[in-house]
């Protein structure tokens, strides 16, 4: 190896430093220091002790039924919102791709929740749905103007709260995801479709032969994204149903964590540790089969 491309190679070391740095102090050790604390049994902050050490923290956590339910929660709203909200997002960005005419404002227009603020979406949307002494709520009002029976949303039933859950996640991640789509719609070259319309081929299938082959890497881009945000998610439920998620039964896996740190329940570090660990590890084995399944189609 000759002197300039050692010099190369340390330079390009050089330019890397402070993002490795910056990893490192606010990502790696803060992961290392969670492991270790998750092992700490008894662990107390104040005084920086604790009494042993062992897996008595993971055991209690999978035993608590408060973690149970919100890892029921969790995976639940994981498995509607994600396909759900990428399926939609896919066909109003072929709606969008295929006008000319106020193409822009419109995707300006679907844009707009994804710049409000959660919390603010999450009252309107609790505005929507609660039921109060006043008034029961726009939905309802719909719901028993087409013969129906009310539903309290937001105290009922657990599918109602799950179902605004559902409903409130897709509303907030969908711009994103039909701003990105309708980037990658750009992007597929026109002679293809060109061809495709000499040889008689219909829509449908230029659809599946040639777009979604063509944006299938931004698809998996957001179904992976889409998998981690929904398992971090937390805010979009406080903003529903307040910060008593556990006697409203639809805590989270963060929600969780954060409530055996600050919560009712706080002031046990190594139980928050023990959750936080099992989040990263579920979340870290659906991202690898998510990149494997990915990485063969992408292939084929």
């Amino acid at each position: 190896m000759d002197g300039k491309s050692v010099n190369g190679s340390l330079k390009g070391w050089l330019y890397l430093l402070p993002a490795l740095l910056f990893l490192g102090v606010f990502m790696v050790y803060p992961l290392v220091d969670v492991f270790v604390y998750s092992f700490e049994e008894g662990y107390n902050s104040a005084s920086q002790t604790y009494f042993g050490v062992g897996t008595y923290n993971y055991a209690y956590v999978l035993r608590d039924p408060y973690f149970l339910q919100a890892v029921k929660n969790t995976f639940l709203l994981v498995v509607i919102t994600v396909p759900l909200s990428t399926g939609i997002a896919l066909l109003i960005s072929v709606g969008l791709h295929s006008i000319g005419p106020l193409r822009r404002f419109l995707q300006t227009v679907y844009f707009l929740p994804y710049v409000t603020n959660t919390l603010a979406v999450g009252m309107v949307f609790m505005i929507l749905f609660k039921k109060t002494p006043y008034s029961d709520g726009f939905i309802n009002l719909l719901i028993t103007w087409f013969g129906g029976e009310g539903v309290d949303f937001i105290d009922g039933p657990y599918w109602a709260k799950m179902f605004v859950l559902c409903l409130y996640t897709v509303w907030v991640v969908m711009p994103f995801k039909i701003l990105i789509l309708t980037s990658a719609l750009a992007s597929v070259d026109p002679a293809y479709y060109k061809a495709a319309r000499v040889d008689g081929t219909s829509k449908l299938r230029m659809f599946v032969r040639i777009t979604l082959p063509m944006i299938s890497p931004m698809i998996f881009y957001l179904v992976i994204t889409g998998f981690i945000g929904a398992f971090k998610a937390y805010s979009d439920v406080v903003a529903l149903f307040g910060t008593n998620l556990n006697a409203a039964g639809m805590n989270t896996i963060v929600g969780y964590v954060y409530d055996m740190l600050y919560g009712d329940s706080g002031g046990y570090p190594s139980y928050a540790s023990a959750a936080a660990i099992i989040l990263f590890a579920i979340v870290f084995t659906i991202t690898c089969i998510n990149l494997l399944v990915s990485g063969s189609r992408l292939r084929r």
